[in-house]
This record gives structure tokens, C-alpha cells and sequence, in this order.
């Protein structure tokens, strides 16, 4: 069962496209400082880390404390009240299309 408050959780921190761009930087580099996503980016240090905030929120990404340094990794069991609510939605879709398909099939044997 999907629990709504963590699906729009998930949808509002993945919502921002700078938010999902952080995401998707963190996902593609295995585990990045805060630092290191400043420097790739256009935005302030404490904008990146009012995003990691957010991510972190919704269970996206996780922080890994070393020294002086937090490293921050993608957690991909974060996006799952995102994939069951689209994986309903895709059992919707593919039923509708194939009473469609039966329907096309009647009308033009």
C-alpha cells in the first residue's frame, strides 16, 4: 500500500528541477560532498544544501559523515512509493489500451 504523504513527499523533492538535477548528479557519481555538487553548478552552497535537505527528507539520498567531509548517496528504495503508484497507473493504461485494441478490432474486422 502506497502511504500518500511519502508519495508526495517523493513528488515535491523530485518536483525542482535543480532539486532533480542534484538527484540525478548524486545517483550518476556513486557519492559526492556538498562541495563537489557546488562546484558543478550555477547554485550557492546553501542552496545545494537546502536541496540534499529536501532529498533527504523524502529518503533519496543518505550522508556518510568522513572528517570534515559528508558524502551524500543515492538511495534507490527512495523512489519506490513513486514506482508503485506508477506501476498502478500502468496496469490502468495497458487494460484500457487492450479494450481499445478489442474495441478497433470490432469496428474494422
Amino acid at each position: 500500500m502506497i502511504e500518500p504523504e511519502d508519495l508526495t513527499t517523493v513528488i515535491r523533492a523530485l518536483a525542482d528541477p535543480t532539486r532533480r538535477a542534484v538527484f540525478e548528479r548524486i545517483a550518476n557519481t556513486g557519492e559526492i560532498t556538498v562541495v563537489e555538487l557546488t562546484r558543478g553548478s550555477n547554485v550557492t552552497q546553501g542552496a545545494i544544501s537546502q536541496h540534499l535537505k529536501s532529498l533527504k527528507k523524502a529518503g533519496l539520498v543518505s550522508e556518510r559523515p568522513e572528517g570534515r567531509n559528508v558524502y551524500y548517496r543515492a538511495q534507490p528504495g527512495g523512489l519506490a512509493p513513486l514506482a508503485d503508484w506508477m506501476s498502478h497507473y500502468g496496469v490502468f493504461w495497458r487494460d484500457r489500451f487492450a479494450d481499445l485494441r478489442n474495441l478497433l478490432k470490432e469496428i474494422d474486422p
